[in-house]
């Protein structure tokens, strides 16, 4: 079956989905993006994610390209038609097509949206978790304003490309400080010796993360110790266990930090507890 995409206004084959060469987002980086993960034939929590969206779209001042309730009507739309039953959904928004100008576009130009949705396979993640993933360290070099969800993701490519050379799945960024703020496409978690989680702050510096939100709930849930505060690279050496969370990957276990063994080597066991209770601390939207 051919693959389906949303592209303004239209459902088309996804091999002959384009946007216009001078779309924004293409020349500019203009735009924003929100990405949900579909679990056996639900769409995990899309108001939060609408809610960020909303929020990133605020922020650079683009408008919705549509109602919100037609967004969430083609998001499962996309879903239905592309036969996922474990996935994601992907969209895209714009700030529109216009002639190639820094300033803003006159008000009459639409802002462009973008849908698409493809399967995964829970099996694999399964036994990728069940190994847990490095991670390799990266030096801070993005702009302020990663709060905002945009599509400007150059540095998150960079980054991740350097973990992948050197043995890894993942990156974490690190800052002047010596500090962890978050992977290139993950919020960054440890667990210390004496079993309290530990993850930065997220009103600055950081991704507010969706998936991130949910584990909140869940350690609050469960009675877990937890502190929300920086860590630096050399408390993720001495720790009992590390993990990361996005909705790409939800809880994903770290076991190798720069090279180095994690705890003993295995994903730990509050990763592990927080992986299988997880969709029971989220919004499960039947497509």
């Amino acid at each position: 079956m051919s693959r389906i995409a949303y592209v303004n206004g239209q459902y088309v084959r996804h091999a002959d989905a384009a946007v216009h060469v001078e779309d924004r987002g293409y020349q500019f980086a203009d735009g924003v993006y929100e990405v949900c993960e579909v679990w056996q034939n639900k769409i995990v929590d899309m108001p939060r994610h609408l809610d960020r969206l909303g929020r990133s779209l605020g922020e650079l001042r683009i408008d919705w390209p549509m109602s919100r309730a037609a967004v969430e009507f083609v998001l499962r739309q996309v879903v239905t038609r592309n036969r996922v039953r474990n996935g994601l959904v992907y969209i895209q928004v714009t700030r529109g097509v216009s002639k190639r100008d820094h300033f803003f576009p006159p008000e009459d130009v639409a802002p462009s949206i973008v849908i698409t949705a493809r399967s995964s396979s829970p099996e694999a993640a399964k036994a990728q978790a069940d190994q847990g993933i490095a991670v390799v360290s990266y030096p801070e070099n993005r702009w302020p304003r990663v709060d905002i969800k945009t599509v400007a993701l150059l540095p998150n490519v960079l980054a991740k490309q350097n973990a992948k050379e050197h043995g890894g799945k993942e990156a974490w960024y690190v800052d002047g400080d010596g500090n962890v703020t978050e992977g290139g496409s993950t919020n960054a978690w440890i667990v210390t010796k004496d079993g309290v989680l530990v993850t930065r702050p997220a009103e600055s510096g950081i991704l507010r993360g969706i998936t991130r939100a949910a584990v909140l709930e869940l350690i609050d849930r469960e009675g877990l110790s937890f502190e929300e505060r920086p860590f630096s690279l050399e408390e993720a050496f001495e720790a009992k266990e590390a993990f990361v969370t996005a909705a790409t990957s939800v809880v994903m276990p770290v076991t190798r930090v720069d090279g180095r063994i994690i705890g003993n080597g295995h994903p730990g066991s509050v990763a592990t507890r927080l992986r299988e209770l997880f969709h029971t601390a989220t919004d499960l939207q039947t497509v």
